[in-house]
């Protein structure tokens, strides 16, 4: 009577376990990302990026992104995408092939946009702190003049021929350079990205980022950024970058 009592409850035991372990596997597999709220309200960076355009822009189209790549990610349910998505997209090769485009796409837009949210202060503009001022001082020459930063970005970021963006990164070597990706592509990923590093400076310039208030004057786009970069923000992705 006790040996089949011991039996029954260590069957119940061993059920239990399995239970908890595929709950917990469901639970890695199955996580959502979710779309981040700005850290400033939709109408702080006016007059350079105007409210419609950031209630669409973060509301509609980063959002959508999320929503698109969490919709990809629910088709292969066996994948473990974790919960950074900087690290999923570094290197696409990990995930299924079935959704490696999806995800390419829109966990590039959740990355990018996220990072360029964060990057965008209404207290913004100004010139380069710290370590990066340095840096910037030593590549370019500062941030004016014809070899200047804000020169050589606006050639990446005018030059980007349909979407993309625009960066400033920091490279293996620890240099820095100006670089553009198409589409939602970003600088992380590895084998996809012609020039690779961490990301330091970001500008999307989609259509959607400007259109209502430049329409085509791309060119009054980028330089209204400068006006919202948060430099201390830029100086402290930088400093994590060359540590």
């Amino acid at each position: 009577m006790l040996r089949r009592h011991f039996i029954i409850k260590s069957s119940a035991l061993a059920l239990s376990l399995s239970t908890l372990k595929l709950f917990a596997s469901n639970s890695q597999t199955s996580m959502s990302y979710t779309l981040p709220p700005l850290a400033y309200p939709t109408n702080a960076l006016e007059p350079h990026i105007d409210v419609a355009t950031m209630e669409i822009h973060h509301g509609k189209h980063h959002n959508a992104y999320v929503t698109n790549l969490n919709a990809a990610l629910a088709k292969e349910p066996s994948f473990a995408a974790g919960t950074d998505v900087n690290a999923l997209i570094a290197d696409l090769s990990k995930v299924p092939e079935s959704i490696r485009t999806a995800v390419r796409n829109n966990a590039g837009g959740h990355a990018n946009h996220t990072f360029f949210w964060n990057l965008l202060s209404p207290n913004g503009g100004g010139e380069p702190v710290g370590a990066l001022a340095d840096a910037i001082n030593k590549t370019f020459g500062g941030l004016e003049g014809e070899k200047g930063l804000k020169a050589l970005f606006k050639t990446a970021a005018t030059g980007r021929f349909g979407s993309g963006w625009a960066w400033l990164i920091v490279k293996a070597d620890k240099s820095i350079a100006v670089t553009s990706t198409p589409n939602q592509d970003s600088p992380l990923m590895k084998g996809v990205a012609d020039v690779n590093g961490h990301p330091v400076l970001a500008l999307d310039v989609w259509e959607h980022a400007y259109y209502l208030k430049y329409q085509n004057r791309r060119p009054d786009y980028i330089d209204a950024f400068w006006k919202v970069i948060d430099w201390k923000k830029a100086n402290e992705l930088y400093v994590q970058a060359i540590s």
